[in-house]
């Protein structure tokens, strides 16, 4: 399992939050996602997930994603 944390833009509130959560959980990654301090935490399996798939999910949900 790979552990790592990004910088993410454009949320306003918990449920931007909550809803990030949400679509990495559906895609097999375990999230933690903080609002006010903009910063998600994710925790994956390589072989099955890429880090990749995690950055276009966020993008997709509407929010901005950095390393």
């Amino acid at each position: 399992m790979i552990k790592k944390k990004y910088k993410v833009k454009g949320m306003d509130c918990t449920s931007c939050a909550m809803m990030i959560e949400s679509d990495l959980e559906d895609a097999g990654v375990k999230a933690k996602c903080s609002f006010a301090k903009e910063v998600l935490e994710v925790e994956f399996d390589p072989k099955k997930v890429s880090e990749e798939k995690i950055k276009e999910t966020v993008k997709s949900s509407g929010y901005l994603i950095s390393s």
